[in-house]
């Protein structure tokens, strides 16, 4: 009886804990969607974002809006001041506003600290959880198994009645938050209100109709709309329109968006006879990706027709020819393109590859320089640390190649070959000098990870 028990509760247990990982938001893990980065998206986010952080009080440098490529309509803060836009949400929304409205609510979170104070929510249900659970086997171990079997499922139950209840409140928090924010940067809340309508519009398509939130992590969009409806449209930035060159900016995001997640839908919905920007832009990355080079190198020349200097568009060309095989060619709408982005490191670490791509020594001077102050600018570039590599490798630096790698498979969640990487460097670079210091750093975070997972590494020493 015991040992059943035991298993019964374990399970239960189990079985709680699930349901509480399904509520909460899923970080961007290693086995979650990947980020998806791009200059002149990330340049989109931050000017739109800026404008609110501030409003919340928040420091503009610390508060970053990321892009992963999932289909689904979802925002998000998991932990710190990061906020994560899921790729369906990006082609879900028809203009910048609508934008504005999600990150000023996942603002409200950030501001809020909810991602820390959701593990008191979590706390409070399994307290009731373990309570009734104990309850429950008293009552199991007193011969009473239909009884403790009810007790225990019962508390489950409103464990997570607890826990949804106090996600619901947090939603609801961010949403006025979110509000509030719009209002002091002068932004209209219309977008707002425009995007709960389409929640709402999902949410009749899947049969979730609008009589009780009481099973939700979120309020239903209609509670939410009729929550803020009245506050936004007293608003005096209600009537404001949409800032037209921001707008301008999102739509060529949002189509060089959708020919890189859906070449497909992307000629579909931007069919050759459209001849405006967007499309073009569009219709490049699906043919780029669909394998037509030539088609795809037109309509980058479209682009490059309608404004040479466009740091964007040099850089579609550049891409195009480098990823086609002809790094040389790449070389000058890259190297332009960089310039013109002020060196921009995401554009200069595909400067540094098209340099190497070309196999000729006399290029790897130039690659050099590029990729070091690319790295120095943005050091969450592992593509650029390991073409980076590279050159060291070329060069016999083989105690700096090894930190290239180390660097690389840091940011890429690879403990283990990050460890013995930079290991590896510490063993040719000079003690005491900044490489062989940023070498030892890595090993140290690198072996505290691994020690969570095998006990092992604990006793290993740097030499």
């Amino acid at each position: 009886m015991t040992s059943a028990l035991s298993r019964l509760t374990r399970f239960l247990m189990m079985a709680l804990l699930l349901t509480l990982s399904v509520a909460r938001p899923a970080a961007a893990a290693d086995s979650g969607p990947s980020t998806l980065r791009d200059t002149e998206t990330e340049h989109l986010f931050h000017d739109l974002a800026v404008p609110l952080v501030q409003a919340a009080n928040l420091d503009p440098t610390s508060v970053h809006v990321e892009l992963l490529n999932d289909p689904e309509i979802n925002a998000f803060v998991a932990t710190g001041q990061t906020v994560y836009i899921q790729s369906g949400l990006i082609l879900a929304t028809d203009n910048v506003n609508q934008l504005q409205g999600v990150i000023a609510h996942e603002l409200g979170h950030v501001a809020g600290g909810h991602s820390i104070r959701l593990q008191q929510g979590v706390g409070q249900a399994t307290g009731i959880t373990i309570a009734t659970m104990i309850l429950g086997a008293i009552a199991i171990a007193a011969g009473a198994g239909e009884a403790g079997m009810g007790v225990m499922m019962a508390g489950q139950r409103a464990a997570l009645g607890k826990f949804l209840s106090f996600s619901r409140t947090q939603e609801s928090t961010a949403d006025a938050a979110g509000a509030s924010y719009l209002s002091k940067a002068g932004v209209s809340g219309k977008g707002m209100l425009e995007f709960f309508g389409k929640l709402q519009n999902q949410e009749y398509r899947l049969a979730v109709y609008d009589t009780d939130s009481y099973d939700r992590t979120h309020p239903l969009s209609t509670e939410r709309i009729q929550a803020l409806e009245q506050k936004l449209k007293n608003d005096p930035s209600w009537n404001k329109p949409v800032d037209a060159a921001l707008d301008a900016r999102f739509q060529r995001v949002k189509a060089k968006l959708t020919g890189f997640v859906d070449p497909k839908q992307a000629v579909i919905k931007y069919p050759e006879s459209d001849e405006s920007v967007p499309a073009h832009y569009a219709r490049a990355y699906a043919y780029h990706l669909g394998g037509y080079p030539d088609k795809a190198l037109k309509e980058a020349d479209a682009l490059l027709a309608t404004a040479p200097d466009d740091p964007y568009f040099l850089e579609l060309k550049g891409q195009i020819l480098l990823e086609t095989g002809k790094p040389a060619d790449a070389i000058a709408p890259l190297r332009e393109a960089t310039k013109k982005s002020g060196e921009a490191p995401l554009i200069a670490a595909m400067l540094g590859h098209a340099l190497i791509a070309t196999e000729k020594t006399q290029n790897y001077g130039e690659a050099k320089q590029v990729l070091k102050e690319a790295v120095s600018r943005d050091n969450d570039n592992p593509f650029a640390w390991y073409q980076l590599g590279i050159i060291y490798d070329q060069e016999g630096d083989y105690g700096r190649a090894a930190l290239a790698t180390a660097e690389r498979s840091n940011l890429e969640g690879d403990p283990k070959l990050a460890l013995s990487s930079a290991q590896a460097a510490m063993k040719s670079i000079p003690a005491g000098s900044p490489d062989y210091l940023r070498a030892q750093d890595i090993a140290m975070v690198s072996r505290a990870e691994l020690v969570k997972k095998d006990k092992k590494y604990e006793e290993k020493k740097d030499k």
